[in-house]
C-alpha cells in the first residue's frame, strides 16, 4: 500500500531521469499534475500530459536532458511528509542552493514555487525541493 504518492511520484522522476529515459507515468492526481506544471513552468521538465483512462488517468512526463545528455534535475527531495507537515509563512520561505534550485509550495492560492509565494505575499506548505 502507498502511504506517500507525492513521494511516489517524485521518486519515479528521480530513478527515470538518473536512468535516462524520455517519458514516465505517473497514476494522476490534480495535485501531481500541478507539481507538473511548476516543474514545466520553470523548465525542468519538457512537457506534461494527462492520459485518461478508465481508472483515475495517467500523468505522463516528458524529462529534459542538457548537454552530454545530463539530467536538467540534479535532485529532487520530499519536504513535507504526510506525518509530518511542514508550513512557512512569507518570511520564512527557503532557499533552495542559495536561489539556484526551487521549493514547489502548496498555499490557499494553488501550488507555485517559494519566489512565486514572495511576490504573492502567502506562504504554505512545502511540498518539496528541487534543483
Amino acid at each position: 500500500m502507498m502511504t506517500d504518492p507525492i513521494a511516489d511520484m517524485l521518486t519515479r522522476i528521480r530513478n527515470a531521469s538518473q536512468a535516462r529515459h524520455s517519458k514516465l507515468n505517473v497514476p494522476c492526481a490534480k495535485i501531481k499534475v500541478e507539481i507538473a506544471r511548476v516543474l514545466k513552468e520553470q523548465g525542468f521538465i519538457r512537457g506534461y500530459k494527462v492520459m485518461p483512462d478508465r481508472k483515475q488517468g495517467m500523468l505522463r512526463v516528458y524529462l529534459k536532458y542538457g548537454r552530454d545528455s545530463q539530467p536538467v534535475i540534479k535532485g529532487i527531495k520530499r519536504v513535507s511528509k504526510p506525518g509530518l507537515r511542514i508550513y512557512k509563512r512569507v518570511d520564512e520561505m527557503p532557499k533552495v542552493l542559495d536561489g539556484l534550485g526551487v521549493s514547489i509550495i502548496s498555499s490557499s492560492r494553488g501550488v507555485m514555487t517559494n519566489k512565486d509565494c514572495i511576490r504573492n505575499n502567502c506562504g504554505g506548505e512545502i511540498i518539496c525541493n528541487v534543483w
